[in-house]
């Protein structure tokens, strides 16, 4: 029975990762005969063509060869990561552990996390990518990533997901905005300003149903693609925003300021938790990463801290 080997897929995904056989064979110190014979020893046991062939301008990956290069990346992660997993087989956790957070809030307790997960395992490899929540869902799904941290926003049934944090939504002005003196906001005074939309796919839809669950619709002027980019925009006065999670700081990154409000209006908060595909068997480091996420005195309990100084400057 014809097989291919670990190597020759390694030779594989560099190829497809870089579009060239040359630049794979550099990048690899092999010759590009080498990678040549990978590719096709992989094409002839699979059956599949892996690439499209540009005379002069290197290789496309096909349909087929983009699914098995993910397959691939994974299935290397894995090998390269045995070697250290054996170490849990003893008194110490290793190997490699992938997550994947949310933008929104991964900035403001993640990095303590990861210290005293680092410090607690230290040979332990992590990684950590920052997604919008489709993506974090996909990467669960197809296996990216062991955990993530991430809103119970659309999970599917397959994800299992451990609230952590909950958040209720409020409004963000600039500190001269016309509303800054109040000390709450209804959403139909909103509706009367330009909004500025955090416009992430299902995020946007979530702050926008805030409206229409009132019956209300919100005049959207400027469209963001960053939360640093959301309150500048509103800090520098082109409307209003709906953020949940607390903020860190009232001021944008151009010094801005920035004023919270809460909302009189009923609202729908959002949970933050850490999730994982339902039923996985989770690797000992992700387990370990599981237990500490749950344990409010080791993750520092910041967004406690967040909430409390949120209130305290709304009633400055």
């Amino acid at each position: 029975m014809r097989q291919f080997t670990l190597k020759q897929l390694r030779y594989f995904v560099v190829a497809g990762e870089l579009s060239s056989v040359t630049q794979a064979a550099r990048k690899l110190h092999v010759s590009q005969p080498s990678i040549s014979a990978a590719i096709q020893q992989i094409e002839e046991v699979t059956g599949l063509q892996l690439f499209v062939r540009h005379h002069a301008q290197g290789l496309s990956l096909t349909p087929s060869g983009k699914q098995l290069l993910g397959r691939a990346r994974k299935l290397l992660r894995d090998a390269e990561g045995l070697e250290k997993y054996a170490l849990s087989l003893g008194e110490e956790i290793g190997g490699e552990l992938r997550l994947v957070a949310f933008p929104t809030f991964a900035p403001v307790f993640l990095p303590q996390l990861l210290r005293r997960y680092a410090d607690r395992h230290p040979s332990v490899s992590l990684y950590c990518d920052e997604m919008n929540q489709v993506d974090v869902v996909r990467g669960l799904t197809q296996g990216d990533y062991e955990l993530a941290f991430t809103y119970d926003l659309q999970v599917p049934e397959e994800v299992e997901f451990t609230p952590l944090y909950r958040f209720p939504p409020y409004a963000v002005v600039a500190a001269d905005h016309p509303l800054s003196r109040r000390d709450s906001i209804r959403l139909d005074e909103l509706v009367a300003y330009p909004m500025v939309l955090l416009d992430w796919p299902l995020s946007r839809e979530y702050f926008l149903s805030i409206f229409t669950h009132h019956g209300l619709t919100p005049s959207v002027a400027h469209r963001a693609k960053s939360m640093d980019m959301l309150r500048g925009l509103v800090a520098n006065g082109f409307g209003f925003s709906l953020f949940n999670t607390p903020l860190t700081a009232l001021e944008s990154l151009d010094g801005g300021r920035l004023r919270p409000l809460p909302l009189e209006d009923e609202a729908q908060p959002l949970s933050m938790g850490i999730a994982c595909l339902r039923g996985l068997r989770l690797s000992p480091a992700a387990e370990a990463m599981h237990r500490l996420a749950q344990d409010s005195e080791a993750r520092g309990d910041v967004f406690e801290r967040l909430g409390a100084g949120l209130a305290q400057a709304i009633s400055s």
